[in-house]
This record gives C-alpha cells, sequence and structure tokens, in this order.
C-alpha cells in the first residue's frame, strides 16, 4: 500500500481534517499521480452534506484535478513518470455494456467507478478523492494534459468543464444558435465560455445585474435579469438551449417559457430531484434533459477544444490547508468563479 495525506470529512462538516491516506499497490494497468490542484465545487458540500448518496464518515471529496505520474504499471503504454495528467469523476466501469462501449462510460449500466465515495471494482474499498496527495487509478481514465493549459485553471474543467460540455454537444450548438446559461459560477461561467467558442449567441440569466461586466468579459452577449418581469416577458420563446446551472432549488417552469419551439432546457446543476408541470413542456414541444459529466470520449474531446480556444476556469487559488474556508464561502456563493486547492502544502508537516 501507498501512504499519503488528505483532507476528510465526518459527520457532515466542512471542518475537514488532515489524515493519512492508504492508496493501493499499482495494478498492471495503473498510474500513480501527485495531485497538484484540485477544485472544489457545490457538488462536494452536496456529498458532505448527505445529498448525493455518499457515504458522510471518512468522506475524502472531489474529482476534479490535476498533477504529474509518479509510477506506472507494468501494463502501462499512454503514461511516463512525469507526464502531466487530468483527472475527472469517473476511475473505472463495466467497459461491456453499450454505454461504454459508446464512450459514456459515466453512464455505465454497472454503475460507473466515482472518483470519491464509490466502491473500488476489485476490491471493494472505498474510492477517497482529490483533496490528497496522491491518488491512484486506471491509466484509461487519465487524460494527458494539453501543452498551454494551466494547471490550476485546468483542473476544473474535468468535472464542470464536461458537465456543461456535453450538453452543449447534444444539443448541436453551432454559430447562430441562441444559448441562455442560468447561473453564472463555477460551471455557468464555463458554459458561457464554451458556447460562445462553439459560435453561440450566449445570453447570461442571473437573479441580478451584479454580474453584468462580468458577462460580457467571458463571452456573452446580453444578461437578463430574472427577478425583472418586463425583461423575462420580452425573451419568451428567444433560446434555443438553456444550461441551467443553479446549484440550488428554483422554478423551472419559468425558465421553459424562454425557450423557443423545440427548445431544450439541460439541468446540470442542483442533484436532486425536481418537477416540471407537464403543460410547460408541451407548450412549444419543448424538452427537458439533464447530463452527468463525461465519459472519456466527449472528455478527451472537451480537453482538446479547451486546448484550442485557450478555455479555462476563472479560479482563486487556495493553499489546500484553507480547505475550511474554500467550502463556507462556497456555500455563501463567495467565490468567481471556481475555488482550487494547492495540494502541495502536504508537504510540510502538519502544524
Amino acid at each position: 500500500m501507498r501512504t499519503t495525506t488528505g483532507w476528510q470529512s465526518t459527520g457532515g462538516s466542512v471542518a475537514l481534517q488532515r489524515v493519512p491516506i492508504e492508496r493501493r499497490d499499482l495494478r498492471e494497468d495503473d498510474i500513480a499521480v501527485r495531485v497538484d490542484h484540485c477544485g472544489v465545487c457545490h457538488s462536494d458540500l452536496h456529498a458532505i452534506h448527505g445529498l448525493t448518496g455518499k457515504p458522510t464518515d471518512g468522506l475524502v471529496p472531489r474529482h476534479e484535478f490535476t498533477g504529474a505520474v509518479t509510477a506506472v504499471g507494468s501494463a502501462v503504454t499512454r503514461f511516463a513518470p512525469g507526464d502531466r495528467v487530468a483527472v475527472g469523476t469517473i476511475v473505472d466501469s463495466c467497459g461491456v455494456c453499450p454505454m461504454c462501449r459508446a464512450g459514456q462510460e459515466n453512464y455505465c449500466s454497472e454503475g460507473p467507478t466515482v472518483t470519491y465515495g464509490g466502491t473500488d471494482r476489485v476490491d471493494g474499498t472505498a474510492t477517497r478523492g482529490g483533496y490528497s496527495r496522491g491518488y491512484v487509478l486506471q491509466e484509461a481514465f487519465a487524460y494527458p494534459l494539453p501543452d498551454g493549459l494551466d494547471p490550476a485553471a485546468a483542473a476544473p474543467l474535468m468535472c464542470a468543464g464536461v458537465t456543461v460540455w456535453e450538453p452543449l454537444r447534444a444539443a448541436g450548438v453551432k454559430p447562430g444558435s441562441r444559448v441562455a446559461v442560468a447561473g453564472l459560477g463555477g460551471l455557468g461561467h464555463l458554459g458561457v465560455r464554451f458556447a460562445a467558442a462553439l459560435g453561440a449567441e450566449v445570453t447570461v440569466l442571473s437573479r441580478t445585474p451584479d454580474k453584468t461586466d462580468d458577462a460580457p468579459r467571458l463571452g456573452a452577449t446580453d444578461l437578463l435579469v430574472t427577478t425583472d418581469a418586463a425583461q423575462l416577458a420580452q425573451a419568451a420563446g428567444r433560446f434555443d438551449l438553456i444550461l441551467d446551472t443553479i446549484s440550488g432549488p428554483h422554478d423551472l417552469a419559468q425558465l421553459l417559457r424562454l425557450l423557443t419551439l423545440d427548445g431544450t432546457l439541460s439541468v446540470v446543476g442542483f442533484p436532486v430531484e425536481t418537477s416540471v408541470p407537464l403543460m410547460a413542456l408541451a407548450a412549444g414541444r419543448k424538452r427537458r434533459t439533464s447530463s452527468g459529466t463525461g465519459g472519456i470520449t466527449g472528455t478527451a474531446e472537451m480537453l482538446a477544444f479547451a486546448a484550442g480556444h485557450g478555455i479555462t476556469a476563472e479560479i482563486e487559488l487556495l493553499p489546500s490547508g484553507r480547505v475550511e474556508e474554500a467550502l463556507t464561502r462556497l456555500e455563501r456563493g463567495d467565490v468567481r468563479y471556481r475555488f482550487v486547492l494547492d495540494l502541495s502544502d502536504l508537504d510540510q508537516p502538519a502544524s
């Protein structure tokens, strides 16, 4: 076994404790990764608070990180020690079901093995995530980090980035598409950047006008204030796709009214059950969809597109010892737009 150090939550608390973590010895197709940068997101809070079904005691969160390979198994061919890598939400799948064969391992019929809060398919141990200095995974589920992408700002691409990328691609967004992004946070700001780079006309939907200056800087052409009844009425039937990245309960029917004929509302921000009146969909033959991160094919495509268009997250970088501060501020929305933890402070003795 390999011993590393990480940040663990117990009892639903955001006051994570620094603890030693055991990682498995390398299997023949495994790589060991030194985790340098790891993103922080609302799904971490949802998991810590027991909203996602993951066990809350002994939870080491997160599944968007970048780093460097430190060792490889005997059958590894894609990586060598020293290579820059990025790791996302999935670290294993059955590999043979229709979803896996289609490159959508995130929808594996047997259930994918998730990067944290899951169960290893071989030895049955709990997976523990990227709030740690080291990780071990199959090489198939790691990705070369493209040259030119800053490793700290690229880390959120591996969850937030691919979460918005896949519904944009599924909707066929292209030049001339009219896309709205509801919520300009960690997911939303990347949704704006990707949609704009795909050639869409992008509008930000926000409860307040306080991000009016940020919206065009990120690539949007407009910001619509959803608490302004006149603006909502004027925008009725305007959008082909609404990418809903809001992380709390909200009115989906209000968003559906903004869609054009055959328009799509893709809800990716809040991992609990929601309801939509059927007539809100029937009026205009509208669709409500969702998406759960990405498989190997989509994630690799997203990284290549991001590298080609210079897209990374807008981040606030903190040493990992300030993870409680990051989670607390995130809970009250005090970040623009993604916290990323620098794990190098775990190389120092605990204070």
